[in-house]
């Protein structure tokens, strides 16, 4: 008696699902435990400036020549009433200091925002079109880079007159050149693949080709420099403030609040100690937010 063999049909080995973009993103940002810090200091910024109105105990105007001066709540002659003590003229320097993230923040954020959308127009017209537009535009920014930002901002103050809104106008175009070259540089690695190639024989146009096809592809770079542009927008704008030229008093803007508070720096550490403490802290989170996504974003710092 015989007995017939059969053969077990070759099952398939499984194929590995590939993560989730979002999934692999934050794999890659968790990574690094600065940036998670920074990450969640800037979500505590945001909540206290979003919800001011609230968490604030006092109105950050109302100024009490009574109570000038009182220090935080720990030191003899504090009240709990006022934790972070008071500044020259009576006001609440943590409900000063909570409005000012507020307006910090907004500045940072209008700041880069103009910035980001000009800078990359600019970026993919110099980057596509190429030839005197390109010269034209790279040498103004070029111009605009080679000047010490600070001193360049003061300047187009000076000139426009000291204001919030004056002295953002200044901080934009003080860092847009930075978004400009980064623009342009990834254009110009964009245009040259294949996908470009392909839309182009299809019958794509300058404009589908420049904000269809190239621009989702030229947004990694950009995201990571918008990053870092807040605390840089920050930072200049409290530079502003403290000489005079940004927000001007009564606005609970950080800067200004340095400004007002430094002839008593040495009879009342708190007024000045506060105020420079919360761009301190802000700006770093900010560039530890920016190094976070860079590592993550960026493909040739990914590890395999």
């Amino acid at each position: 008696m015989t007995t017939e063999t059969m053969e077990a049909p070759a099952v398939a080995a499984p194929t590995a699902t590939p993560p989730h973009p979002l999934r692999e993103f934050w794999g890659y940002f968790s990574a690094n435990h600065g940036a998670v810090a920074g990450l969640f200091v800037i979500l505590f910024v945001v909540l206290l400036a979003i919800f001011a109105d609230v968490v604030a105990p006092h109105s950050p105007y109302i100024t009490d020549t009574t109570i000038a001066l009182k220090p935080p709540f720990w030191q003899e002659g504090g009240s709990i009433s006022y934790p972070l003590g008071t500044d020259p003229i009576g006001r609440d320097m943590l409900s000063r200091l909570i409005y000012g993230a507020r307006l910090s923040l907004l500045i940072g954020i209008m700041v880069v925002t103009v910035s980001i959308l000009v800078g990359t127009v600019l970026g993919l017209v110099a980057g596509y079109v190429r030839g005197v537009t390109e010269i034209a535009i790279m040498r103004v920014m070029d111009i605009i880079l080679t000047l010490p930002s600070l001193l360049l901002a003061i300047v187009i103050v000076a000139i426009l007159g000291p204001g919030l809104i004056n002295s953002m106008t200044a901080v934009a175009l003080v860092i847009l050149p930075h978004y400009v070259r980064l623009a342009r540089a990834a254009v110009i690695t964009e245009v040259s693949k294949d996908y470009v190639m392909a839309a182009r024989v299809s019958g794509a146009g300058p404009l589908r080709l420049m904000f269809k096809e190239v621009l989702p592809n030229c947004t990694a770079p950009l995201i990571v420099q918008a990053s870092l542009g807040i605390s840089t927008a920050i930072l200049d704008a409290a530079a502003l403030g403290f000489l005079g030229l940004g927000a001007q008093p009564p606005a609970p803007e950080w800067g200004t609040m340095l400004a007002d508070a430094r002839e008593f720096v040495l009879r009342a550490w708190w007024v000045v100690t506060f105020p420079g403490l919360a761009i301190l802290i802000t700006v770093l989170a900010f560039n530890l937010l920016g190094d976070g996504l860079r590592d993550a974003l960026d493909p040739k710092l990914k590890r395999s």
